[in-house]
């Protein structure tokens, strides 16, 4: 008796995806601060943690190759000075969250695609010249022709284990200031046509006071295939402790391994609570560069990363004048799968 004939399901290729993060990287785009009206006094300093994250993942060439991304002839000089190991990329951008406004990769090697999609400065807050086209450029840059998906997705908004499974979160991708006529279901089926994904899990709110509306590099990343990193709260006066207790909750309901990584806990600039948190690492090819801010669990959490990642080396750096623009490492990068 002949076998029945696949399903239409069964048929369907596997689209091409994002791998994860671990998975082999042929270089890293780097926002560069470029603007001083934007930065003011914290250009320089910003500059210079910018370098500092940089050196540690390019890690005197045993780790990845650097290209760092400046908006104009100035501050492409500036770059070259103090990250002379790097390639200088000159492209017109609006300011450095080229996780949010750069291209996303899928695929590997010959069968790399880039994808880009709309973005309206993180719901209409802050809508600078050239950040909605930054990564079509990138990606041509790189060989690439772009496909691009007229509906607002920023990749800091979604981190994926390389199956098929993302997380993402409620408050920012269900959002009326992003997609406000896609409601989840609309949005689950553009992301698995659009980036190959096939399982979401959604958490509910990011870290209070994040202007991108609760990214998710902020609160959950995965660091293995279907294992999560999420904050522990740093006690009770840890203003985001019942947002990181519900992300866990989830997590374990939708059956993924929970890692915690200590919360920084009530981190205060100028009277104000900034969403400082330590999931902003960036995972590269020989180094997991982990973002400090001078509180107690600097040593804990570059301790709890390392644990995570035996095969390359954790490296804390502070990334305070980084964060006065809203964001730290991941976000300011973008990597390209080998």
């Amino acid at each position: 008796m002949d076998a029945p004939p696949p399903s239409p399901a069964a048929r369907r290729p596997v689209p091409p995806r994002q791998p994860p993060e671990w998975a082999a990287h042929a270089w890293v785009w780097i926002g560069f601060p470029s603007h001083e009206d934007l930065w003011q006094s914290d250009l320089g300093p910003a500059r210079e943690e910018v370098a500092a994250f940089a050196a540690a993942v390019h890690a005197g060439g045993a780790g990845e190759e650097v290209r760092l991304v400046a908006a104009d002839p100035a501050s492409a000089r500036a770059a070259r000075a103090l990250a002379p190991f790097a390639t200088v990329v000159q492209e017109p951008f609006g300011d450095i969250w080229l996780r949010d406004t750069g291209p996303i990769l899928l695929g590997t090697g010959s069968a790399r695609t880039a994808r880009s999609f709309r973005f309206n400065g993180w719901g209409g807050k802050y809508e600078l010249e050239g950040d909605d086209t930054v990564g079509l450029r990138l990606a041509e840059t790189a060989g690439l022709e772009p496909i691009r998906h007229e509906w607002v997705l920023e990749g800091g908004a979604i981190d994926v284990d390389g199956t098929g499974l993302a997380v993402t979160t409620e408050q920012c991708l269900l959002n009326p200031n992003r997609n406000p006529a896609m409601s989840r279901e609309a949005v689950e089926s553009r992301l698995r046509s659009d980036l190959g994904l096939d399982r979401i899990l959604w958490l509910g709110e990011g870290l209070l006071n994040d202007h991108t509306d609760g990214h998710v590099d902020n609160l959950a990343r995965f660091v293995g295939e279907g294992r999560l990193a999420i904050p522990a709260p740093a006690g009770k006066d840890d203003p985001n402790a019942a947002v990181f207790e519900d992300a866990r909750r989830r997590a374990e309901g939708f059956g993924l391994e929970v890692a915690p990584i200590p919360s920084p806990g009530p981190v205060l600039r100028e009277g104000e609570l900034v969403p400082a948190s330590h999931m902003n690492f960036y995972i590269g090819n020989a180094a997991v560069v982990v973002p400090l801010y001078g509180t107690s669990s600097d040593e804990p959490a570059v301790e709890a990363i390392a644990a995570l990642f035996p095969d390359r080396r954790a490296v804390g750096l502070r990334a305070d004048h980084v964060l006065t623009g809203g964001g730290s490492f991941h976000c300011i990068s973008q990597q390209m799968p080998l």
